[in-house]
């Protein structure tokens, strides 16, 4: 870590918690995706955000199954039911951004297609910020902080495409 990096407290320390672990970017992916594969058989907004919603959750149970499953003989199983939860529950508030923006476009009547869009965008924006700060806590100049951000962004994006086109 540069000297230039302040130490990690409060609100950083819960956003990292929650948003920079690596359930919550798997999380993040497969809610994409799951809004693109939903999205070419929605209605309108809220179908994609239904549909969405309720699969990112079917996905949330089986990480905390697995977690369980595999903790519970050296953890005990109330033990390690609530560290799979606590370790899964990253899954959950990567969707937060674009569920916002689903239930946003969704009170607006936002075309399917459109609301889609700001999700990517939505995606994109998280993944940019995901990517820049990665550089930023590592020193790296300004610079390759942004380049970062861009390719973390497209690498993203390109499983997400990947997890559609395989769907």
């Amino acid at each position: 870590m540069s000297d230039a990096t302040p130490p990690r407290r409060g609100i950083a320390v819960w956003l990292d918690a929650r948003f920079r672990s690596p359930a919550a970017i798997y999380g993040l992916i497969v809610f994409a995706a799951f809004i693109t594969i939903s999205s070419d058989h929605a209605d309108d907004a809220w179908d994609i955000l239904d549909t969405s919603a309720w699969t990112l959750v079917v996905f949330f149970l089986a990480h905390v199954f697995a977690h369980t499953l595999t903790d519970h003989g050296e953890r005990g199983l109330l033990q390690a039911s609530r560290h799979a939860v606590r370790h899964a529950t990253g899954m959950l508030y990567a969707a937060i951004p674009a569920a916002a923006v689903l239930v946003v476009c969704g009170i607006r009547g936002t075309s399917v297609d459109d609301a889609y869009a700001a999700t990517v965008w939505a995606t994109t924006l998280v993944l940019a910020v995901l990517g820049y700060v990665a550089y930023w806590r590592r020193g790296a100049h300004p610079l390759v902080r942004v380049l970062g951000a861009i390719g973390t962004a497209a690498l993203g994006l390109f499983i997400v495409l990947l997890e559609y086109v395989v769907h």
